[in-house]
């Protein structure tokens, strides 16, 4: 039917002449610029047609592989050092952080204390021992002994060249999210280097009262720990240990050589045993501000921290507490002191010792106590 066509009838009907535009002869129509006639589609139509249908399946098969593919580990970075336990913060809801604001992740957590476990790539047996005993296997536990101690806990570990062992403790991440990760490379000779990265890398992560440094050796009680830290002291400059002095080793066939030992003497000064020690915010500041090649470095870790606190005129607060040789109502960390640096085989005797009700099981001491 012609466009149009009922006007015309309506028209003719009432007799009223047609506009003058209309004609009563046929008019021929223009030539469209294309017709919708034909049931076959123009090949360019046809060939984008068919590019958006691709596009669109691309597009859905690469959200498909980016969905179901394993996830990189979150890490919370500051500068080149790592804290892998924070992948779990940055997952947690606001009321399991203590955050109001609804921000998540807490860019530097305020503790009382925070406790970096040293251990080496060496040292799976006594790691897997630890979070089988005091140390929390799971990240829910980890913040849980956080929230009920107000202390932080991480195993910290430096790097390595070889491959194999990289892609090892990677995995031991992505299981348990439980690493401090620095940059300085793992070896027993630069275990005074490793210590400066640690205390410099857990200041910027954490704002905490106290550092503790602790080896992955010795057993633990974290209530007890958070109890003594939490003590009013007068002095800020504070290093806390089990204070010692001794004879200088220097044969180097010895296993405690000291290199530099004629700038010592015959005798060390007064410092802490290394298995573990404690540190105050602002001692660690100091060390932190420091350039690292102005600070002697002597062969022995717990001696070059010792010279460092001598030159820096900090007070020395002795507690035999944190060096029991035994479980006692008292204790606070457990080795085998003096018969090794830490327990002797460790991995069974954690065990062994997390057995005994005195070691886990007995009260946490009051603060007078400490």
């Amino acid at each position: 039917m012609p466009l149009f066509s009922h006007r015309f009838s309506a028209g003719s009907a009432s007799g009223a002449p047609l506009p003058s535009f209309y004609s009563s002869k046929p008019i021929k129509p223009s030539k469209p610029f294309y017709s919708f006639s034909s049931t076959r589609a123009p090949l360019p139509l046809l060939v984008f047609s068919l590019l958006c249908l691709f596009i669109g399946l691309a597009g859905t098969l690469f959200a498909v592989y980016a969905i179901g593919r394993d996830q990189p580990l979150p890490v919370f970075r500051c500068g080149k050092s790592e804290d892998t336990f924070r992948a779990f913060y940055s997952s947690s809801d606001s009321a399991k952080l203590g955050d109001d604001s609804n921000k998540g992740l807490v860019d530097r957590p305020k503790l009382l204390g925070f406790v970096g476990i040293q251990t080496g790539f060496e040292s799976g047996e006594r790691r897997a021992a630890l979070r089988s005993t005091w140390f929390p296997s799971d990240p829910e536990g980890l913040l849980r002994l956080d929230q009920a101690t107000g202390l932080g806990f991480r195993f910290v570990i430096g790097k390595s060249k070889d491959a194999k062992k990289m892609t090892m403790l990677e995995k031991e991440i992505e299981q348990y999210r439980d690493f401090m990760l620095i940059d300085v490379e793992e070896e027993y000779l630069k275990l005074p280097y490793k210590t400066l990265a640690f205390f410099k890398a857990a200041l910027k992560l954490f704002e905490a009262d106290y550092y503790v440094k602790a080896d992955d050796d010795i057993y633990l009680r974290p209530d007890r720990l958070a109890t003594l830290l939490a003590k009013e002291r007068s002095d800020k400059m504070t290093y806390i240990g089990c204070m010692k002095k001794g004879p200088v080793i220097t044969d180097p066939k010895l296993k405690w050589y000291e290199k530099l030992g004629h700038l010592i003497g015959n005798e060390y000064f007064l410092h802490a045993y290394g298995p573990i020690y404690v540190l105050s915010a602002e001692v660690v500041a100091s060390l932190a501000a420091a350039r690292n090649d102005s600070l002697r470095m002597l062969n022995n870790e717990d001696v070059t921290i010792g010279s460092w606190m001598l030159s820096m005129n900090v007070h020395h607060e002795d507690n035999r507490a944190i060096c029991d040789p035994r479980c006692t109502p008292t204790s606070i960390a457990v080795w085998d002191i003096p018969r090794c640096s830490g327990l002797c085989n460790p991995a069974s005797k954690l065990k062994e010792l997390h057995k005994i009700r005195m070691c886990s099981k007995s009260p946490t001491l009051p603060p007078d106590d400490v």
